[in-house]
């Protein structure tokens, strides 16, 4: 780390003037040693910093800076009529967790972790270094060479139906294969894998650690292994390749929470080209320090990627079609952006900016906002769904972390067929009956069902629990499933938090993750679309912690 050149001293502070130093000794932090220092550092890098960002700024999560953590000097906790926190109700928020969407971490940290997490955010944030493309090149392993690689499959497994499924608090993904059901290999990556992208063609999947550590397996080897790997940044959550005609598996791209940037490198080796910083003004017009890469897609009707900037709420439209002279549209949107995904289409890109309760719809085809569609609290698409409603045509849904709906959005289509849906483009036609709390949603073409989870809910039952409607009535759920009693394994002090419904290639089966604690036993409970049933619970001494499953075939062609 390197140290802040804003540290008052003690003979600095005998300097000032007595009122200004008196501020300074009352209002102190809660001392902490240097262990301890780093011991919370590491906690909050693993499981705050995603929504509260690394400077503690805010985004998904609230602002955890001091002027908003620590008691007032005589102990008080209002200033104006603002809420000042301190130690005791920190430890309450932290435990219990709030209806915001902030999960409860009583059954993830100890009571010593949470005081400590409590002391921490009142002291201010550490500033991280920054992070070269020169250190970022030093970083780059070419594992196996591009001509040292199989020039066919050399497996007999259906690839399209393998799932890549993170293993988050190894460090590690699992391809399980989705016809038999066996994991085929378990892959060492990065810590907290957030995504797993798949090349253009279906051979490649390259996946992202929160640690900004970048893998790229190659799915042709006998037994499918890293090839090459690149460290991003110090904290990353997004990637994805060129996929444009021309361009396909030519280039990767990989955005950075810390620090601010994106890196574009070869799709094959991963060896980095060019660092773009993302450090710039908000749709506010105020400058931010941390404007993080939130998500990136990659279009097919153009040489481009769309690059979503969590804090500014501005989407670059970056086209990679010469790096050397890179040419970038930048679209004003809504802050704080997040995840999103393609219309039915592939020309709208919806993306959700959670923290002013809007969907930002992008035409990428003539490279402009198309519209700013109001939502519930705390849009959480992950990709989205689309499907055909049977009253409003095509739609776009997106679940809530802050409400308890499911949002639809009208979608355009040139099919003369739906034309009559027209009026309803970009409005939001249904707001589907659920609880807050919910990550993800999902269906396929060519299934009858919409699933949508819960994780984030503090009731219990809730958050072990997925909701399906019958897309033919979606007033009500069909049947809420508790997963974890569907999966037969024994009731835990932590929550096993049924997350991710993700489709097989063919649209047949749904997978549910079970994501509990880290030294209890977790399991994939795979259900039949059709009957609801149970169809196989994976379970493995090796699969822990599964959080996101990604079907090659639905990931590489963008279906949800």
């Amino acid at each position: 780390m390197k140290k802040s050149n804003w540290i008052v001293g003690a003979a600095a502070l005998a300097t000032l003037p007595f009122s200004i130093a008196q501020a300074f000794a009352q209002d102190a932090p809660p001392t902490m040693t240097a262990d301890e220092k780093a011991q919370a550092k590491k906690i909050y890098f693993e499981r705050c910093a995603g929504c509260h960002g690394v400077l503690r700024k805010g985004a998904t999560g609230k602002n955890l800076e001091p002027h908003w953590t620590k008691k007032l000097p005589d102990g008080s906790t209002q200033e104006g009529g603002t809420l000042k926190l301190g130690q005791n109700r920190l430890e309450k928020i932290i435990a219990l967790g709030t209806e915001g969407g902030m999960v409860n971490f009583d059954d993830i940290l100890s009571k010593d972790e949470i005081s400590l997490m409590s002391k921490y955010i009142q002291n201010t944030p550490d500033v991280p270094p920054e992070y070269s493309f020169k250190e970022t090149m030093e970083s780059w392993k070419l594992l196996v060479p591009v001509d040292q690689r199989p020039k066919k499959q050399m497996n007999s497994f259906n690839l399209k139906n393998m799932f890549s499924v993170t293993l988050r608090d190894t460090g590690e993904v699992a391809l399980i294969d989705g016809d038999t059901k066996d994991i085929r290999s378990i892959v060492k990556t990065g810590y907290a894998v957030h995504i797993s992208r798949l090349s253009k063609s279906g051979r490649y999947v390259y996946v992202i650690g929160r640690d900004g550590r970048l893998s790229l397996i190659d799915l042709w080897m006998e037994k499918p292994a890293v090839v090459a790997e690149l460290k991003i940044g110090f904290d990353a959550r997004s990637v994805d390749t060129s996929k444009f005609k021309g361009f396909e598996d030519k280039y990767a791209v990989a955005g950075s929470y810390w620090p601010p940037q994106y890196v574009i490198m070869d799709g094959d080796t991963l060896k980095p080209r060019k660092v773009v910083s993302t450090r710039g003004m908000t749709v506010d017009g105020e400058y931010h320090p941390e404007p993080r890469v939130a998500s990136i897609v990659s279009s097919e009707i153009k040489p481009e990627w769309v690059i979503n900037i969590k804090e500014t709420g501005q989407i670059l439209l970056v086209d990679y079609s010469d790096i050397e002279n890179l040419k970038t549209t930048t679209i004003a949107s809504a802050k704080f952006l997040h995840d999103g995904g393609w219309d039915a289409s592939k020309r709208y890109f919806l993306v959700a900016a959670n923290a002013s309760h809007k969907i930002a719809a992008v035409d990428t085809k003539l490279g402009k906002l198309a519209a700013l569609i109001d939502t519930k609290k705390i849009p959480h698409p992950g990709r989205g769904a689309n499907f055909v409603h049977p009253q409003f045509g095509p739609v776009w849904a997106t679940g809530h972390l802050g409400a308890d709906v499911v949002t639809l959005i009208s979608t355009p289509s040139d099919n003369p067929k739906f034309a009559k849906y027209k009026s309803n483009n970009w409005k939001v036609v249904q707001e589907m009956k659920h609880v807050p709390g919910n990550l993800f949603v999902k269906t396929h073409p060519k299934s009858k069902h919409f699933w949508a989870d819960a994780p984030q809910n503090p009731d219990r039952e809730t958050a072990s629990s997925v909701a399906v409607w019958d897309m033919a009535d979606l007033s009500k759920p069909k049947k809420i499933i508790n997963v974890a009693k569907d999966s037969g394994l024994p009731e835990t002090k932590a929550i096993r938090r049924a997350v991710h419904p993700e489709y097989s290639a063919d649209g047949t089966e749904v997978w549910m993750s079970l994501w509990g604690g880290k030294t209890d036993q977790s399991a994939i409970v795979v259900y039949d679309d059709k009957t609801l049933a149970v169809k196989k619970v994976i379970t493995d001494p090796k699969m822990i912690t599964p959080t996101g499953k990604f079907n090659v075939y639905n990931t590489q062609h963008d279906i949800y």
